[in-house]
């Protein structure tokens, strides 16, 4: 399998580093830069520019050709490479052939490099908040690293070729306090094929699809496994970002779609990026919108879609017993009650999201007229979650608690469909004022999920929408905005684009709902454009073009899951 840098970062699994073709930027040129994703997704995180250099220490063009375990850089002449292999989660083995390597480091703030030994130099990245060590293993090693009164000016490092063999052989390993000089390296060989070994038991533990989409399969089994990264700071358990180009984060609703199709190959670590948001839990029962590494954002937060995800993942899974039902049986109560108790600010018992962020759907027309907006789309999801907390709860002995959740559940059903259904169609109100919003959102179809637990009439009509061709549905799937809206905007994030968690969703309800043709058919022609398009965060729902972010684990995750649940 080979991937476009340009697109696609090169990293592995647990690792915070990764390689990455950049474009221009305020004191960054265009080129081949190795990164760290701490921190964040406020910046690229690059850290050393990557060049070679021929015998007059004059760069050498080369394209770079990428798969799971290397990157080779091809110079115009054949004999003339370098190749880079993520050997473990915080090292990078570099190995030239008939050319040398610059690295180049531009430090800012108090950065600096010394001199550990005659091999060995440190850089001490405040700007990364953490070091790297360059360590020469084979042929020639210079530094200049000029002095600026509080931080080096510059650091260059070249390592040049071995007279003898040609080749130049150095490491750069990450670490945030101390570090610890190795015996002996291992060859380089042994290196990258330890890595191809690692991601092929992982590939091969992937979701099965339909051969015609193997090379889909396994961009999206490659995307999954290098984006984790290791349990760190306010990461308390491994977890996968979103993506390691800049959604160097995970997000309190993303993080569902990957459990889900890690449940079935690896039930332990799906359970860890389940728990993992529960683990940040605030007293009152929110939590965060998302978090990384370094530090975790409260101002908004992502729908309870926390009850459904653990629905589905129990259904395909021996692994969540009673241990894990009393584990999780807590912080999700919390998480339910803070939507009744903090988010129903008119007290009509319908809980609101305070801005489109809070659902997901950021920008949806659902939020035109302003905030807060009471939405059906929440008001399913706290139905499915509050039928699942009564059912634990009865399985953990709790009657009591299993009958009140149980009431809730039914109310909120009563109350959604009196407050939202009008004549043909669920829509969204401002909160208080009850006003109705404008446009086509394909958020207001989200109640499918409650399949038959809907009228008859109502799961009819919903259907019949989202059957209807060129309204939402077309020859990819399902748009975010119907495409005759007013509103609609092929690049509109959550007002066209087709998007994963939606489409998987809706697939989910419209299956729920007795229509499995549809959920077949939709699934299928999703997968078909991600075959062609690649993982990326959303898609042209009339072209199929990926669109923002194209390393996507989500995306990745939906594909896997749905290639696997609707088309085999």
């Amino acid at each position: 399998m080979k991937f476009d840098l340009n697109f696609v970062p090169f990293s592995r699994r647990e690792s915070f580093l990764a390689v990455s073709h950049l474009p221009e930027g305020k004191n960054r040129q265009q080129g081949l830069y190795l990164r760290t994703v701490r921190g964040g997704d406020d910046k690229f995180g690059e850290a050393f520019h990557i060049e070679l250099l021929d015998q007059q220490n004059q760069t050498i063009p080369f394209t770079a050709e990428a798969s799971p375990e290397t990157v080779r850089l091809n110079s115009p002449e054949p004999a003339i490479f370098a190749e880079i292999c993520i050997s473990d989660s915080r090292t990078v083995r570099f190995r030239s052939k008939g050319c040398g390597i610059r690295l180049t480091f531009i430090p800012s703030t108090y950065d600096y490099a010394y001199e550990v030994n005659k091999n060995s130099w440190e850089v001490n990245s405040f700007t990364h908040e953490c070091r790297f060590m360059l360590t020469g293993i084979a042929g020639d090693m210079k530094l200049e690293v000029p002095w600026d009164k509080i931080k080096s000016s510059r650091v260059i490092a070249e390592f040049n070729p071995d007279t003898d063999t040609n080749t130049a052989e150095f490491a750069v390993e990450e670490y945030r306090t101390v570090w610890e000089p190795r015996p002996q390296w291992d060859p380089f060989d042994d290196d990258v094929e330890a890595v191809r070994t690692e991601f092929s038991h992982w590939l091969d533990s992937s979701l099965a699809i339909p051969d015609r989409w193997q090379d889909a399969r396994e961009l999206a089994a490659y995307i999954t496994w290098s984006c984790l990264v290791p349990a760190e700071g306010c990461l308390t358990r491994p977890a996968m970002y979103m993506s390691k180009n800049w959604m160097t984060n995970i997000w309190s609703w993303d993080h569902c779609f990957n459990a889900m199709a890690l449940v079935r190959h690896d039930p332990k670590l799906a359970w860890d990026q389940f728990m993992i948001f529960f683990d940040r839990q605030d007293e009152s029962g929110l939590i965060p919108d998302f978090v990384n590494d370094k530090y975790e954002l409260w101002n908004c937060n992502k729908p309870p879609i926390h009850g459904w995800t653990l629905a589905w993942m129990m259904q395909r899974t021996d692994y969540i017993r009673e241990a894990q039902l009393r584990e999780v049986y807590g912080p999700l109560s919390k998480w339910t009650k803070w939507w009744y108790r903090y988010r129903d600010d008119d007290g009509d018992g319908i809980p609101q999201y305070n801005h489109g962020n809070d659902s997901g759907w950021d920008n949806s027309t659902a939020f035109n007229h302003g905030i807060p907006v009471e939405s059906p789309d929440l008001a399913a999801f706290l139905i499915i979650q509050t039928e699942l907390l009564a059912e634990i709860a009865g399985l953990l002995g709790l009657t009591m608690e299993s009958s009140e959740w149980r009431k809730l559940a039914d109310d909120t059903l009563e109350k959604m469909i009196s407050h939202f259904w009008k004549e043909d169609r669920f829509i969204s109100l401002r909160s208080g004022t009850h006003e109705p919003s404008a446009g086509d959102s394909l958020l207001l179809f989200i109640p499918i999920l409650l399949g038959k637990r809907l009228p008859e009439p109502i799961r009819d009509l919903l259907l019949g929408g989202l059957r209807e061709e060129n309204r939402f549905l077309t020859e990819n799937g399902w748009a975010t905005e119907s495409i005759s809206s007013p509103y609609y905007i092929p690049d509109g994030y959550w007002r066209g684009p087709i998007w994963a968690p939606s489409t998987m969703l809706l697939v989910e309800g419209v299956a729920a709902a007795g229509d499995l043709e549809l959920a077949r058919e939709v699934s299928r022609r999703f997968c078909n454009m991600l075959s062609r398009s690649g993982m990326a965060e959303n898609f042209d729902a009339l072209t199929g073009e990926g669109l923002r972010d194209r390393a996507f684990t989500w995306t990745s995750s939906v594909f896997l899951v749905l290639g696997h649940e609707y088309t085999i």
